[in-house]
């Protein structure tokens, strides 16, 4: 179950509902769940203090406040009460059970054809009521979408907008869910119109339809580019359905078809208000869901002390119902789910285990960085089980995903599968860390990444990144750059091998130099090219005196092979820590940015002593890492005074740890895109010195004053 338990900070009274639980937490404000007086549940969103002191929200709050309570759709949630002259300003609407578009897609797949069109269309519907009252919705997405047997229903008002108004803040702040907004979301533009939700309409319904968004995912610069540049991705999509969500996703607003339009096109013949629109499995996890739901705290246990029933008895059972709990799924199915659900666990599990769990590449392309990493995290769960005094042994359980997607996901089935594993390091690549969350999100299963470092945009609730971004690391190497050269003009060279990860690096080295008033001259080579010469050949030609190199480790190593006579400064972002690169005699010099620690660093002496001792060998890169992370999660057991935590319990108080490692000290910011970011980035500067990488230390925070400053 989601850990949905109040904190001690929580209220136990908003606006006359009794909090209950909390259902979610997001930018603006965090979500409760509350009954009022009468004993009809509520979704209490309580606004953040730093936006209850300003004035201008207050007023536009009430205004939209107003208007919202006006719209009227039974796909879109009654806003039951409001206080917009409250200390901190709240709304209220009637509570929904159902899971989440994004939960239902991402536990059981797309829908089909015929639920799309059914989905289509009474959302489309429910946007015509919000536009009615001159209202835009502005994040329309899979997450703000509920199911329930009879219909879908549209949730959050969070960012609502009247359609006249100007942009929330600044013109270059993008507001909403990268991958779901409107090509003039994504450009930061100011005035949006209800043609921009029609927009996020058509992303939802692919993303429905094909269980991908229609541009991809990756890192937030990219993915923003593909939204405002690229054809839709709607491969696998009915030719039909296909054509009417082209027209929602036309880049021109004027060209997309109004809510009622899109509503005249979608045809489908499944009844309406009966679970028949649905498959059998996504009605079973609507079930599920309310029965969740049932299973809450009663009422009068408040203390933090109080004892938390496993599962709900029949009075407890009968006394929900009566109040409203079930309004989404139908009594008789959520009956049957609770008591069903009960009857498991009155069983009653067998002693369980204590395990952490390393998914990684094991065996592929990968296999040093993941070897290194599982190597780290087995001798930190060695060393705890060294201890003279502790409450439980500890074991390591691997996956080996070999660096595919695909068996990345078979690989973290495995792990979730085992009920001893309380844990998860991995996974150690993009790919394959994207591929997996889903199914460690669906378990609540924490993980931790310290190698991953895309921006995964997936709403996702077990999951921390041990390590900045890329786009921070390449920052750090534009810094480490004008630290030690003024060469300039400066030659940027994009290997699209590399993918996303590759532009958001150039483009993010790009933005800095020029800042710092250095000339650039950025070039691109498409995928897949091995004669580099043309390429090179046109930056000397252009007189460039310091070099740029993003992509992968194999496309390193030609750009050295063609620059060997080159006797400029030559720089490459983080995929070229690679052995193979620092062995190739013409990548001598070369220097490398990236958020894995050197083994020569003071802090890592201890570690890698006793890793030599363990293994008869130095660390590779990234061990230090691994071994951080173990020791991470093993505090966090630790912290459970002996008792097993739950699953969820653990991925919950991962994202508020605080620890000081030997890499880098693990604090978390507020959640970006679902993920917790990690407060203190520490990225690293490496030089290949004969054969090997040198560590010269930590990269610097920012660039010399720029001239004339």
């Amino acid at each position: 179950m989601t850990d949905r338990s109040l904190r001690p900070s929580d209220p136990a009274f908003v606006g006359g509902h009794r909090v209950l639980a909390r259902l979610g937490e997001g930018g603006m404000g965090v979500v409760y769940l509350g009954r009022t007086e009468t004993g009809a549940l509520a979704a209490v969103k309580v606004i953040q203090a730093e936006y209850a002191h300003d004035e201008e929200f207050r007023a536009r709050f009430r205004r939209e406040t107003r208007a919202a309570r006006r719209v009227d759709c039974p796909w879109v949630v009654k806003v039951t009460g409001a206080d917009p002259e409250a200390e901190q300003p709240w709304l209220a609407t009637a509570f929904e059970p159902g899971p989440s578009l994004a939960d239902a897609v991402h536990r059981h797949g797309p829908l089909p054809v015929g639920a799309v069109r059914v989905l289509g269309r009474q959302l489309a519907r429910a946007l015509d009521a919000v536009h009615a009252v001159r209202l835009v919705h502005r994040d329309v997405k899979p997450g703000n979408i509920l199911l329930a047997v009879d219909g879908p229903r549209l949730i959050d008002f969070g960012i609502a907008r009247f359609a006249d108004d100007t942009a929330i803040t600044s013109a270059d702040l993008v507001v909403g869910t990268p991958g779901f907004l409107s090509p003039e979301q994504a450009a930061g533009g100011g005035q949006l119109g209800p043609a921009s939700d029609m927009f996020s309409l058509g992303c939802v319904l692919a993303y429905a339809a094909t269980g991908r968004p229609p541009f991809g995912g990756g890192a937030v610069d990219a993915l923003l580019y593909r939204t405002v540049h690229d054809r839709p991705d709607l491969d696998g999509v009915e030719e039909e359905l296909a054509a009417v969500l082209l027209r929602c996703l036309a880049k021109v607003a004027a060209d997309r078809p109004t809510a009622a339009e899109l509503d005249a096109a979608l045809v489908e013949d499944v009844p309406p208000a009966t679970a028949d629109w649905l498959p059998e499995d996504v009605v079973r996890l609507i079930a599920e869901r309310s029965a969740e739901m049932m299973a809450l705290p009663e009422i009068e246990a408040t203390l933090a002390d109080a004892p938390q029933p496993t599962a709900p008895s029949r009075r407890r059972f009968l006394a929900l119902t009566s109040g409203g709990a079930v309004l989404a799924a139908g009594g008789g199915i959520a009956a049957w789910a609770a008591l069903r659900s009960g009857s498991r666990r009155a069983k009653g599990p067998a002693a369980p285990g204590w395990a952490l769990g390393v998914q990684a590449d094991l065996s592929g392309p990968g296999k040093a960085a993941g070897q290194a990493q599982e190597q780290g995290a087995r001798l930190a769960v060695e060393q705890f089980n060294a201890l003279g005094e502790r409450a439980f042994t500890l074991e390591l359980r691997t996956a080996d995903d070999g660096g595919s997607a695909d068996r990345a996901v078979t690989a973290a089935q495995r792990l979730v599968a085992d009920p001893d594993v309380l844990a998860v390091l991995g996974s150690s690549a993009d790919a394959t860390t994207q591929a997996a969350l889903p199914v460690y999100d669906a378990a609540l299963l924490p993980v931790i990444s310290m190698s991953a470092g895309q921006n995964l945009l997936q709403n996702v609730r077990s999951f921390v990144r041990g390590r900045p971004l890329h786009n921070a690391v390449a920052m750090k190497l534009a810094f480490q750059l004008k630290a030690t050269s003024s060469a300039t003009p400066v030659g940027l060279l994009l290997d699209r091998s590399g993918g996303d990860v590759s532009w958001m690096s150039i483009q993010m080295i790009n933005l800095v130099l020029r800042k710092y008033g250095d000339t650039t001259h950025p070039r691109v080579i498409p995928a897949g090219t091995t004669d580099l010469a043309p390429v090179l050949d046109d930056m000397r030609a252009h007189g460039i005196r310091a070099f740029v190199y993003a992509g992968p480790a194999e496309g390193a190593i030609r750009a050295a092979r063609g620059l060997a006579r080159f006797d400029g400064p030559k720089y490459a972002a983080e995929p070229a820590l690679d052995a193979r690169f620092a062995a190739e005699p013409t990548a001598e010099g070369w220097t490398v940015t990236a958020s894995a620690i050197g083994i020569e660093a003071p802090s890592v002496h201890t570690f890698a002593q006793a890793f030599r001792t363990r293994y008869g060998h130095a660390p590779g890169l990234w061990a230090a890492e691994g071994y951080d992370a173990a020791n991470l999660l093993i505090r966090e057991l630790t912290a459970a005074n002996g008792k097993r935590p739950a699953r969820a319990a653990l991925a919950t108080s991962l994202k508020t740890a605080r620890y000081q490692g030997i890499t880098r000290a693990f604090a978390f910011d507020a959640e970006t895109a679902g993920t917790p970011m990690l407060a203190t980035p520490a990225s690293f500067v490496h030089e290949v010195r004969g054969g090997a990488f040198r560590y010269l230390g930590p990269a610097p925070d920012k660039a010399p004053r720029p001239k004339g400053k």
